[in-house]
């Protein structure tokens, strides 16, 4: 499995998607266009993120443009 799907599988379970994301790809939208993506699911989202990868985001590196 490569990265984007790992990212799709993780966005999917962090917002309960029930397959949907499976479905994204680099180039769909996710802030402001995706309603189960409020400010509590940013913070799940990252953190399942954070998790699978093993890997930590520095609070600088995050805002509205990567999402």
């Amino acid at each position: 499995m490569n990265v984007i799907d790992q990212v799709l599988h993780v966005l999917d379970a962090a917002l309960s998607l029930q397959g949907r994301a499976l479905g994204f790809d680099r180039s769909t939208p996710l802030l402001g266009d995706l309603p189960e993506l409020d400010s509590m699911a940013v913070l799940a989202l990252i953190t399942g993120l954070e998790n699978h990868f093993g890997i930590a985001f520095d609070d600088d590196e995050l805002n509205g443009v990567v999402f």
